[in-house]
């Protein structure tokens, strides 16, 4: 009777076993979510765990923490006590999601089936995503609360560690290949391995830190947003470079012109803004003068061949019949051809390597099934800005195989869209004595992440 009255007097109301989260799977939901931002292929490299390359055990390709979120959402569902409330619960709170783990599997099973590879690419870049964003439907206030603490620590040392190898010249845990370490190859490494994907999440993170996470006080953002963007430029991602300085900067305007309208500028903050936009220039120079920019200099001077693969990869197509390019050509026949064309590295567009080397059809519904998937994230988030990031997010997964081959990013994007972007709850507790003297039950799993 007094827990009822508590509940009513918070304003909530009691969510069924199968629509919540048990302790097991809220602690695994965090161990999972730190050993995706913090263990990179190189780092997996030093315990005999061949990750990135082609040699060693199938079971070595899928990354530790896809395999830590698939145990968990099991456990999560056998611990409800009815899976299938739970699985019906999880299909109508995230459609898109279930659509998405759908084509995810019936496109292994197709690639089976021909006898192709990549199966590990497909779990890592699209179950672990589908799995970790089912399993935060239901994480309640006090588990988004600590995602959202540890994804700006992580963040945080992730963007140290880039600028001390960068002042070092050393990089503790390079990207690796088989074994082998890209020596000529000087950018940072840090904590996500390879220096574009360290571009990609921080880019997006920065984006998020700009028009989400609210909760942040302006000195303790705007801090973060100095050291991301610092960071930024040792990693040596020239798009996503570009990218977020053209869209922060237009946003801020935005934001700038709206306060101005509204009437709501603060005196302190404008003072100190002035004197940021007077020092800036200076700073810049300074750090100009140490070398800072050299790398990133060099790379849009020089650029490795990537301009010049993005035409081959367009010429590549023509080289196939239309029936080819509608069902999928013979794989070996698309990487001899690859090779013989200059891209050793790769086919940098998603959907034209996944054209070329699972047709038209599936590259289709792929497509879909993750355009959807990420209008889902959108929707989820619910708070104004969440386009930022996702628009970087887009343009930058477009200028590289990213989610055509194996990545965790499309993980680490939902972490950062569902922690930032997290709807405040909507429920208030009533002025009862009651209520205020004892500690309020969980609110309702589900509302803090959407």
């Amino acid at each position: 009777m007094q827990q009822n009255l508590l509940m009513r007097a918070a304003g909530l109301r009691a969510a069924p076993g199968w629509a919540r989260l048990d302790g097991i799977s809220r602690i695994g939901l965090v161990a999972t979510v730190l050993v995706l931002f913090c263990i990179s292929g190189g780092m997996l490299w030093l315990v005999g765990y061949n990750y990135d390359g082609l040699a060693g055990s199938a079971a070595t390709k899928i990354h530790p923490s896809t395999y830590m979120v698939v145990l968990f959402f099991c456990w999560s569902v056998l611990a409800s006590g009815d899976p299938v409330s739970r699985a019906i619960h999880l299909a109508s709170a995230r459609p898109a999601t279930l659509l998405m783990l759908v084509v995810t599997i019936a496109v292994i099973v197709v690639t089976i089936l021909r006898g192709g590879a990549g199966i590990g690419g497909m779990v890592d870049t699209y179950v672990a995503a589908c799995l970790l964003v089912f399993l935060l439907a239901d994480a309640d206030d006090e588990t988004m609360a600590t995602l959202t603490t540890l994804l700006h620590v992580v963040m945080t040392l992730n963007a140290l560690l880039a600028l001390v190898e960068f002042v070092t010249q050393t990089r503790f845990f390079p990207y690796r290949f088989d074994g082998i370490a890209f020596e000529t190859d000087t950018r940072s490494a840090a904590l996500h391995g390879h220096p574009l994907a360290n571009a990609m999440i921080t880019a997006c993170y920065l984006m998020a830190l700009i028009s989400g996470s609210r909760p942040l006080s302006p000195a303790v953002r705007g801090t973060l947003i100095a050291l991301q963007s610092a960071a930024l430029v040792v990693f040596g991602g020239r798009t996503a470079l570009l990218v977020s300085l053209a869209l922060g900067l237009c946003y801020g305007v935005a934001m700038l012109f709206a306060s101005l309208r509204g009437g709501r500028v603060s005196l302190v903050g404008a003072a100190i803004a002035c004197l940021l936009a007077a020092l800036l220039p200076v700073a810049i120079g300074g750090l100009a003068t140490i070398g800072f920019f050299d790398d990133l200099a060099t790379r849009f001077v020089s650029d490795g061949g990537s301009a010049n693969a993005r035409k081959e990869m367009l010429d590549l197509l023509g080289m196939f019949s239309l029936g080819d390019l509608v069902f999928g050509p013979d794989n070996d026949l698309v990487d001899t051809l690859r090779r013989v064309n200059g891209l050793e590295w790769g086919i940098e567009n998603p959907f034209i390597r996944m054209t070329l080397y699972q047709g038209a059809i599936v590259t289709a519904l792929v497509t879909v099934a993750f355009g959807l998937f990420m209008y889902e994230l959108a929707r989820i988030g619910r708070a104004g800005g969440v386009w930022l990031p996702m628009l970087v997010w887009i343009v930058l997964l477009n200028g590289s195989e990213s989610i055509a081959t194996k990545t965790n990013l499309p993980a680490k994007f939902a972490i950062v869209v569902l922690c930032l972007y997290r709807p405040e709850r909507q429920t208030k507790a009533a002025p009862l004595s009651l209520a205020s003297s004892a500690r309020a039950p969980r609110s309702w799993p589900g509302r803090a992440a959407g």
